[in-house]
């Protein structure tokens, strides 16, 4: 029987990176861009409740994987000059505690998946295997490393939309693979940036790989297929609902408006939030050198928190007011 003392499992929470959870936030992408957010059919439970549902069972499978990521990496953790401090690798977390834990939560996500289509226990599988190759290979492995990071966070997409069998637009998909890959480089560029900075050898293999150069070329092509791919979907897929009932209440305004702006397509409002993002985080990456983890950039900088909160209430705002 293991025993886990209050400390253990303080630093076993630790090791898990709940933070992390907020990638997972992915999983309603498609509820809430098909206007089915507050939707709840004659007979079941509400589609807010089933993407949630799987939410937990995603954010357990992301924990297990960053305890095995810690796992794997545990001697080469122990010679790095800033990741020997970690639970595992520097002994305060035993190894036993840390085996425990993956099985427990991955018995946990795979029970729990039961309740759902076959096809989101497929993607669960998927996504675990990739995880997996992932920190034994493909983190090594220039190119491969970054779209394995952009091929996560599809798994997410796709999971939460095949819960509650949604629809979604291939100009989004390209939106979530050209953002995660935009995120993927810039959390490189740092890496490379912050071991330059201190004169020390490269940690993964794949960043000797990476020239400045290259990470540049990288950043601004990803950087412009993420706000150019979002405006086609926005273009292509804004709902009219809304224009349709200002203009019921304001019959004259159709006259008045040149026929350019009578076009519905508000979701476009929201588009100078995204390109502001993207401009505040390359700023975070180039000036600050605080790309190396995009969730903790989010959730620590105030203007980039404010933009994010901004374009998702002008969302919901064009989708459902």
């Amino acid at each position: 029987m293991i025993s886990i003392t209050d400390s253990q499992l303080f630093l076993l929470i630790k090791t898990a990176r709940p933070k992390q959870w907020l990638k997972n936030l992915a999983l309603y992408a498609s509820l809430v861009f098909s206007g089915f957010f507050f939707y709840k059919p004659g007979i079941g439970p509400s589609y807010f409740y089933l993407v949630t549902y799987a939410f937990i069972i995603f954010c357990l499978l992301t924990s297990s994987t960053y305890i095995l990521n810690d796992l794997i990496d545990v001697e080469a953790d122990r010679k790095h000059p800033f990741k020997k401090n970690r639970p595992l690798a520097s002994g305060k977390l035993p190894i036993p505690i840390a085996i425990f834990a993956i099985a427990f939560c991955l018995a946990l996500v795979f029970w729990l998946s039961l309740a759902l289509p076959f096809i989101f226990k497929i993607l669960i599988f998927a996504y675990l295997v990739l995880q997996i190759f992932y920190s034994l290979y493909f983190k090594q492995i220039a190119i491969l490393d970054i779209i394995s990071i952009a091929a996560g966070f599809l798994i997410r997409v796709y999971a939460g939309a095949v819960v509650v069998n949604l629809h979604m637009s291939v100009w989004f998909l390209l939106t979530v693979i050209s953002m995660s890959l935009f995120m993927a480089v810039g959390k490189r560029q740092s890496e490379r940036t912050l071991m330059t900075e201190h004169k020390l050898s490269f940690a993964r293999k794949s960043l000797d790989t990476y020239s400045v150069r290259l990470l540049d070329q990288y950043t601004s092509i990803f950087a412009t297929s993420t706000w150019i791919t979002y405006a086609l979907f926005a273009f292509q897929n804004s709902p009219g609902d809304g224009l349709n009932l200002l203009f019921e209440h304001f019959p004259n305004l159709v006259v008045n408006l040149p026929r350019t702006l009578q076009s519905q397509k508000l979701l476009m409002l929201t588009l100078p939030f995204v390109i502001f993002g993207i401009m505040r985080y390359l700023q975070l990456v180039y000036e600050e050198n605080r790309g190396e983890a995009p969730v903790d950039v989010l959730l620590k900088d105030k203007t980039l928190l404010i933009t994010v909160f901004l374009w998702f209430i002008g969302v919901m705002f064009v989708i459902y007011a």
